[in-house]
Parts: structure tokens; C-alpha cells; sequence
């Protein structure tokens, strides 16, 4: 698989020109809707040891039951995705499930670390889980931050695995090899370090599943070349929101016209919309991107339920598909 562009550079007068625009059209607009979560199944969640399935807790924040496996992906429970407790993009939509709603956790994954995907205070509080701290699956270049920010448990730091591109690594105690795939996006922490650790996406295999989670990510020839290679998927969650002004966006975040378009791309047979109705960050409508997907899926002359979108705190049971999947 080739490597992608290089993290994305954004010129200065570009984002003023932006923030502007965006101050000038007082966007975004609210909602047209309220946008409403469901009670979590709770005793679904903690007694389910084989069923694959797919809990969206909100924007990029989702557990994936898998193999009698635990796995959450870029965990952001406060109030804020900001370096600052009260300042920065609010949650407009509480999480479908807390932290102490979780079943034991045996992995966290780490897609890259802009703050709506790496929370300090969230990490540190599933380190504290109890039976044990999870794994910590991360991309190279974020471990020494975690070696900083993460709690002692017990005299020692929980278990931190730092991937490159293509690189994997094993869940032995359940059959699942995890794969960190580049896709087109960047990373930046403190205004210091731009694309100074990776980003990208993650290849969930499992025996008799496989599923792939996006992250955050630009339209590019990354997504068919995971597909030819990791692929197919019997799932992915994939990120339909923070897509406007296009002339802005295009680079970093797909828009559903284009996520539709990764779906296929990565030979996915189902996928669920993530990334959006939670944190304002563009200058769409938070209730925008379900809407642009439903007419992009009927446009492609798809069923509806190929490519769909669930509430805050929804679990959507998995199915497996009978077929053969090449080994990477």
C-alpha cells in the first residue's frame, strides 16, 4: 500500500478567511430538529461475549463488541473538545454512555490526537477501570504523550502500544489483529508539533468478522487500497460530519457524498455514520450530515440500510457475512 500525501498544511489567511465567513453568516445554524439519544442497553452491553456490535456514544467516540472483546475508539467524554475545561466547541449532545456505564474495556485506539478524538481526562479515567487498565493502542509519535498523561495504576503505566502505518498487533486472548491504516488527515496537539505523530484508520480482523473504523479523513486513494488489500469488511463506521465550507474542508474531512463513496472504496457491506450531531466544529448544521447522506445513498441507487446513521447511546447488532476474506 503507498503512503499518503503528507499531513495536510492549512495557510493562515485560509483559516481567518474561514473564521470570517463563519462569524459574518453566524453559522452554524442550529439544528431543525432536536437531535435526541436512546437509554443505552446496559445489560446488553456487559453480558454480550460474542455478538459483534457497534455502540455510538457520539462524534468519533464508539465501542465495538467483537470476539468477546471490548474496544473503544477515541474516547472524549467531557464537556468540551479543547485543551480548556470551559472554552472551546461545546458538547451540544451528552454521551450516550459513560464511562462508568462501560463494560471492562481491554483496548483503547487512538486514531490520531486532535482534541474531539484525545481527551486527557477521559483516558485517565477508563486507566482507572475497575479489574484492570486497558491497552492503549496509539499512533507513533502520541506514546510519550501518554507515558506523561496517563495515571499509575498500581506503581506502573498501563500498557502502551504505539503503531506506525501498516504496522500491527495482536488481541491473542481473542483472535483479533489490529491494523493502523494512513488515510488523508493530520495531527496537531499544541500548535507546535503539526504532523509530528501520525494519523489514520483501523482494520478490526477478526475469524469470522472484520470491520474498519475511519477516523477522521480526506477523500484520497487510501480508502480503495485498504479495501483491496484488508478487504472486504462486513461493517465500518465511517465519518459523515464537519464537512463545510468545502473549499475549506474538502482536504480533511469527506463529506456524505464522498463517505458513500469510501464505503464502496473499502468494500464495506454495511456502514454507520459517526463524526457528527455532537460538537459544532464547522459550519454545516449539526443535523445536516444524516440529511445529505440519506439523498447520497438513494443518488447511488443503494438500499437505505447499507449506509445508515443511529441516535447517541444506539447499539446496532453486527452480522457476519458467510464469504472469504484474503488474508493481509
Amino acid at each position: 500500500m503507498g503512503r499518503p500525501d503528507h499531513g495536510i498544511e492549512t495557510r493562515g489567511r485560509d483559516v481567518l478567511a474561514w473564521m470570517w465567513q463563519r462569524a459574518w453568516g453566524r453559522l452554524p445554524k442550529p439544528p431543525q430538529r432536536p437531535i435526541r439519544g436512546v437509554t443505552p442497553d446496559i445489560a446488553y452491553l456487559h453480558a454480550n461475549r460474542s455478538d459483534p456490535a457497534f455502540t455510538w456514544i457520539g462524534h468519533a467516540s464508539a465501542l465495538l463488541q467483537v470476539g468477546g472483546a471490548n474496544l473503544l475508539f477515541d474516547p472524549v467524554f467531557s464537556k468540551t473538545a479543547s485543551p480548556f475545561r470551559y472554552v472551546g466547541p461545546r458538547r451540544h449532545q451528552p454521551p450516550g454512555l459513560q464511562a462508568s456505564q462501560l463494560p471492562p474495556i481491554d483496548a483503547v485506539l487512538l486514531t490520531h490526537n486532535h482534541y474531539d478524538h484525545l481527551d486527557r481526562a477521559s483516558v485517565r479515567t477508563l486507566a482507572r477501570q475497575a479489574g484492570g487498565a486497558p491497552r492503549y493502542i496509539v499512533p507513533r509519535g502520541t506514546e510519550s504523550w501518554f507515558a506523561r498523561n496517563l495515571p499509575r495504576v498500581r506503581g506502573a503505566l498501563p500498557h502502551i502500544e504505539a503503531l506506525d502505518w501498516h504496522a500491527s498487533t495482536m488481541l491473542d486472548a481473542y483472535g483479533i489483529t489490529t491494523h493502523y491504516l494512513p488515510v488523508q488527515h493530520w495531527s496537531n496537539r499544541t500548535g507546535f508539533d503539526r504532523n509530528q505523530s501520525l494519523w489514520g484508520s483501523f482494520a478490526i480482523v477478526h475469524p469470522s468478522f472484520r470491520f474498519w473504523f475511519s477516523g477522521d479523513l480526506g477523500y484520497s486513494h487510501a480508502p480503495s487500497e485498504i479495501g483491496e488489500r484488508y478487504g472486504p469488511f462486513d461493517a465500518a463506521a465511517i465519518a459523515i460530519g464537519a464537512y463545510e465550507p468545502r473549499w475549506f474542508m474538502r482536504q480533511q474531512h469527506v463529506n456524505p457524498e464522498e463517505a458513500v463513496q469510501v464505503m464502496l472504496d473499502v468494500r464495506a457491506a454495511h456502514a454507520i455514520g459517526i463524526h457528527w450531531g455532537t460538537f459544532a466544529l464547522t459550519d454545516e448544521p449539526l443535523d445536516q450530515p444524516p440529511r445529505d447522506l440519506a439523498a447520497a445513498v438513494a443518488r447511488r441507487g443503494l438500499p437505505p440500510e447499507q449506509f445508515v446513521v443511529i441516535k447517541h447511546g444506539e447499539t446496532r447488532r453486527l452480522s457476519r457475512k458467510a464469504r472469504a476474506h484474503p488474508q493481509p
